[in-house]
Parts: structure tokens; C-alpha cells; sequence
């Protein structure tokens, strides 16, 4: 046991070789005493105290009145000493806030900053020069209710159970805004919901509203969908209480079309000299020879996805028409997120902030000959992910990350910012440790994508796969049929080897590791 000198005396500077000892050696004669104490956690540490009536810290070492007061004194002591060392805990710590700009139907190169030639997005190019970019993050299944619920859960499609637009089967207190309103955040919904009703209960701020791009007021006047995305946005920003965390998602309908419409994207009036004068390139696959390559059963005329390009695509003039509106619509969108996020500055927020864009599934600018998303290319995929995190280090921001993201990780990231435990249901992982880590963590290689069939097989069958960077393993359940697929030789997914015995080692590795994280999403 660590002996001192009862008359030994030290200043706050000079806590010795033994803190934990000192801390030991702690004890209070008055209330106040306490309090400073816990106040000042370095100080306990150090078996400092402060004495009334003296300009200097003392130590004391009575032997006898120290077990006496041990009990009182060891946990809250030695906690708060932890606590302040580790960081863990502080008095000027606040909870972070969190908010989720949430696109739709956008495709990971629908941005300037990933090259898009056409597009203009100088917000998002901007978070992603202050943030990280992810350049491989992609989703479960594509399509907007499934992809939502995989948001919100953290989970593939096989385990929250919904397989199309109706609520999931995960308890809500499992999921992002449950958890963070049950740990005293003031959480918001703004825009497109598409799981069922709206739970309106479970937030303290919801608005729900897509399908079309100009909505009617209450009092008979059209608003454009985005531009009350930014009025719902900010009236949240606005109202919300004063001194208590939140977390708010920005549910964009855009860029998704409104496919009762023939004119399918109908941006803002101010949004259409816009990309006026410019041509947009058809992409090298966005041919008849492409779709007639795809299996019989989506190559053909029923398919929804090649009656969507028909909608879209199906004439040169009509490609450059709907890809400029589809780009204005984007452009708005950006524009949004520069709205609210100069009221989280105007505020004082955006140091406290984790802030992240992303979208729900990618799109098809008529490559294969198709329209819209749901098969597992990847155009269909791939979508845009930004996140911009308080706790990043400087040389952090401004970087590309080329592991493979989920959008079941979004849940987990934002759980884990919030500093709450995750659900033990919860499958993805918390992204933060790909730019926070100061060494590069163990991350997946590869990943389960799933999408059920829809209304018939002639109408949407149902696909999945086994992605991975250089390889991808098709299967389409019902008909029984692989593909297979070298991204890295074959990026826009032209040829398949599956027939080919060249590739049939591979072929049966494929299928092999398909059916483990099959089994393992459930």
C-alpha cells in the first residue's frame, strides 16, 4: 500500500508517480469540499482538496479518518477522474446533432464532384470537400420503401420484413428515431415517408408527402415538393426546443419522377435554363444491342423497367428533354441543402453537427435499356454518400473512401455518434470507424443484395446477388438462372461468363459464399 507523509504537502502541478493511490488517500471534512472536487476530476486524481481560507491545495494522509470516508468518496472519485482523462464525459460536451439529407432515385455520379460532367451540385461538392466521400456506397435493394427501411432499421430486407411500401416488422424502439427520442432527442420527419402510414406519434416534428412535384396548400397555392422540403426543414430548425439534441431527416421526392405524368420530372420554372444549351452524353450501353444481352424474362417488352424507358428514353430528343429536367430537379435539391445547412451555421450548429447525404437507390439513364432501378447493376446500386462528422481530424476531410458501404450502416453511424447501443438486431456497422481509426479497420469485401419480385414476374422478378468489387454473382430466384459478371475487366456488365468453363471455379466459389450471406441476412 502506498505510504506518504502526513505532512507532506504538494501543489496542483506535482500529483506524484501514484494518482490512482492519491485518489485513494482522498476524503472531504465539508460538503463543499465535495463538490469542487467532483468539479475538478484531475484534482481528485491527484488527492488534492481545497481548504477554506487557503490559496493552495493539501494533502492528507490520516490513516484512520480515510477508511471512514472511502466508501463516500472512492467511486464518484475515481469515475470522474476516468471520465476526464478519457474524454467520455464533460461538462462542456454537448450531444451531437444529426442531420440526414435523404435523395431520391440518384445514382452515385449525380454529382459534380464525382465527375459528372453535366450536373451542378456545389453544395454537396463542398460537404464532400469538407467531409468524406464514399465512392462505393451502395444499398441492399433498390427501391424506395425496402431501401427506407433498411435506413431506419439497420437491417437487409430479410430481416425487417417489409417487401415493398408497407411499415417493417422491426420494433420501432429498434430503429434510428426510436432510439433517439427515447434518449432525450427531439427527433424530426420531413417528406417522403413510404412505409405505410406516417407513425406521427413517434416524432415530435413529421410532415409526409411524394408522387408528385408541385403539391397544393391548404390554401388552394402550389408549392413546389422541394421547396416544402426547405419550408418543413427549417420550421424544424426553427421551433425546435432550445438545449436538447436532435435529429432531423430530410426526405427529398426528388429526383424521383412523377410516373403519372408524361412529362415525368417537372422541375421549378427557375430551374429550366439550366443545362439549356448543353447536350447530355447517352451512356455507351444505352442500346437495343444491351437490352437484347439482359435474360429473356427482363429483355422484353412487359418488363416495367423497359417500359419506363419507353416513358423516358425511347427517342434521342426525349433522352436529352427528361435527362436535363432529372439534373434541374438534382440542382434544386442541392440548392435546398444549402438552405438549411446555412441555418444550422446561422444557429451556431455546424460544429456540433454530423451531417450526411445520401440517396435510396441508384437509376437507370437507359443503360441496358431500361428505366428506373430495382435489378442489381450497378447503375441501380451505386448511390451517392457524404458524410461530414464533427470529430474528423483536418487531413481527414476532403478524402475519398473506396470500402464498401451499406445504407443498413447509416443506422448504426448515427446511433453510435449519439454515443447509444446498438439493437443486437441491427446488421450494418458504425461507419465512423473507416475515418476516425487511427489504423485501417477490418471492413467487408463483398455483400448480400436482394429484391423480392413485384406484382408478377413479367412485371418486376425478383434479383440477387453477391457483389464485390471485381466479381458479381446474379441469381434470379425464380427462374432459376445466374450471371456472372467481371466488373473489373467488364465495368457496365456486358458479358456474361457464367456458361463460360473458363470461369466455372469461379462460378462455384460465387454461388457457394452467395448462399452463406444469404443465410447470414436473415
Amino acid at each position: 500500500m502506498y505510504n506518504a507523509s502526513p505532512t507532506r504537502e504538494r501543489g496542483i502541478g506535482s500529483s506524484g508517480k501514484y494518482p490512482l493511490a492519491c485518489a485513494l488517500d482522498l476524503y472531504w471534512e465539508e460538503p463543499t469540499r465535495l463538490r469542487v472536487g467532483l468539479v475538478f476530476p484531475l484534482a481528485c486524481a491527484s488527492g488534492l482538496y481545497w481548504e477554506a481560507g487557503k490559496s493552495n491545495f493539501k494533502r492528507n494522509f490520516h490513516d484512520e479518518y480515510l477508511m471512514n470516508k472511502l466508501t463516500r468518496v472512492f467511486v464518484g472519485c475515481i469515475l470522474a477522474a476516468v471520465s476526464f482523462l478519457t474524454g467520455s464525459v464533460s461538462a462542456d460536451e454537448k450531444p451531437m446533432n444529426i442531420l440526414v439529407l435523404y435523395a431520391d432515385d440518384w445514382r452515385n455520379d449525380t454529382l459534380g464532384v464525382a465527375g459528372n460532367p453535366i450536373v451542378k451540385t456545389p453544395v454537396l461538392d463542398d460537404l464532400a470537400r469538407n467531409g468524406v466521400r464514399f465512392t462505393h456506397n451502395c444499398v441492399t435493394t433498390s427501391i424506395c420503401g425496402i431501401s427506407r427501411a433498411s435506413l431506419f432499421t439497420g437491417q437487409w430486407m430479410s430481416r425487417h420484413g417489409n417487401r415493398s411500401f408497407k411499415p417493417w416488422k422491426t420494433p420501432w424502439e429498434e430503429t434510428y428515431p426510436g432510439l433517439l427520442r427515447e434518449n432525450g432527442y427531439h427527433v424530426g420527419h420531413v417528406g417522403k415517408w413510404h412505409n405505410g402510414r406516417i407513425p406521427k406519434d413517434k416524432f415530435d416534428f413529421s410532415t409526409s408527402y411524394y408522387g408528385k412535384h408541385w403539391i397544393e396548400e391548404k390554401d388552394g397555392s402550389k408549392i413546389h415538393v422541394t421547396q416544402k422540403n426547405e419550408k418543413d426543414a427549417l420550421e424544424f430548425l426553427k421551433t425546435r426546443p432550445d438545449g436538447k439534441p436532435f435529429c432531423l431527416t430530410v426526405a427529398f421526392f426528388a429526383t424521383h419522377a412523377e410516373d403519372s405524368n408524361p412529362l415525368q420530372f417537372l422541375p421549378q420554372p427557375a430551374s429550366m435554363e439550366l443545362y439549356k444549351d448543353v447536350e447530355v452524353p447517352v451512356p455507351s450501353n444505352a442500346t437495343q444491342e444491351s437490352f437484347e444481352r439482359l435474360p429473356d424474362f427482363v429483355g422484353n417488352e412487359k418488363n416495367e423497367g423497359r417500359v419506363r424507358w419507353g416513358w423516358r428514353f425511347d427517342t434521342p430528343e426525349k433522352f436529352q428533354s427528361m435527362m436535363k429536367n432529372y439534373y434541374r430537379l438534382a440542382t434544386e435539391v442541392d440548392s435546398t441543402c444549402g438552405t438549411i445547412l446555412a441555418e444550422l451555421k446561422k444557429q451556431g450548429l455546424s460544429e456540433n453537427t454530423l451531417v450526411i447525404f445520401t440517396t435510396d437507390n441508384g437509376y437507370y439513364h437507359a443503360e441496358h435499356g431500361l428505366g428506373d432501378k430495382w435489378y442489381p447493376h450497378q447503375e441501380s446500386i451505386r448511390v451517392p454518400l457524404i458524410i461530414d462528422d464533427p470529430r474528423m481530424k483536418k487531413p481527414v476531410r476532403g478524402q475519398t473512401n473506396e470500402e464498401f458501404t451499406l445504407n443498413v450502416d447509416l443506422a448504426p453511424t448515427i446511433l453510435s455518434a449519439a454515443g447509444i447501443e446498438l439493437p443486437k438486431g441491427m446488421q450494418g456497422s458504425d461507419m465512423s470507424r473507416l475515418y476516425l481509426a487511427d489504423a485501417k479497420p477490418q471492413w467487408r469485401s463483398e455483400f448480400f443484395y436482394e429484391h423480392p419480385m413485384l406484382k408478377s414476374t413479367d412485371f418486376i422478378p425478383a434479383s440477387e446477388a453477391l457483389v464485390r468489387k471485381d466479381w458479381k454473382y446474379f441469381y434470379w430466384p425464380e427462374f432459376d438462372r445466374e450471371q456472372l459478371f467481371n466488373i473489373a475487366n467488364d465495368p457496365i456488365e456486358e458479358h456474361d461468363l457464367s456458361s463460360d468453363p473458363a470461369h466455372s471455379k469461379k462460378l462455384e466459389e460465387m454461388r457457394k459464399r452467395f448462399a452463406e450471406l444469404k443465410s447470414a441476412a436473415q
